[in-house]
């Protein structure tokens, strides 16, 4: 069943896994691409909670520090959107909190990436397979990315040129028949 819940202009961001590398990435781009959003919560294990994290800002939440809170089945509450590197564990643990309330989980652990019923993305190969996703969302690995991206481009590349070639031999053909 595809997803019909329509993600808000302003939505509310959740980054769980926060404290960890990818997690800081995250934060990272949505304020590189000054996403859009109302508010960002950052989300990571009870160890972590209460941690101050510098933020650089996005959308409407200012630059300063986001305070850590413990991630809870209740923490997605409000969220439209939840950028998960938490690990697998922990994204299947969560994975129903989140859907039922209503966020659409992005998930980078490798925890859906076989499901048939999860779209496996890379934006600049497949985006359009992002429609039919039921809540969750995968990608790749980052080697399988990269490779992906390359690949996919090449395939770009092969096309247009036998394209370009396929028409060369049509004006050849045209311009030696005299027309």
């Amino acid at each position: 069943m595809a997803w019909t819940k329509v993600i808000p202009a302003h939505p509310v961001v959740a980054v769980a896994g926060a404290t960890g590398a990818v997690g800081n990435e995250f934060l990272k781009v949505l304020h590189d691409l000054n996403f859009p959003a109302s508010e960002v919560r950052a989300l990571a294990s009870a160890l972590s909670a209460g941690k101050k994290l510098s933020f650089e800002g996005c959308g409407d939440v200012p630059a300063g520090e986001l305070t850590v809170q413990e991630m809870t089945s209740e923490s997605f509450d409000g969220v439209d959107i939840a950028l998960f590197s938490a690990g697998s564990d922990v994204s299947k643990a969560m994975r129903e909190a989140v859907v039922a309330a209503g966020a659409v989980m992005i998930d980078n652990s490798s925890a859906f990436r076989m499901d048939e019923d999860v779209p496996l993305v890379v934006p600049e190969v497949n985006p359009g397979d992002v429609p039919w996703h039921s809540g969750v969302i995968a990608n790749p690995n980052c080697s399988t990315i990269i490779t992906v991206v390359a690949v996919a481009a090449l395939r770009r590349a092969a096309a247009s040129t036998a394209s370009s070639r396929a028409d060369s031999s049509r004006v050849r053909r045209r311009s030696s028949a005299g027309t």
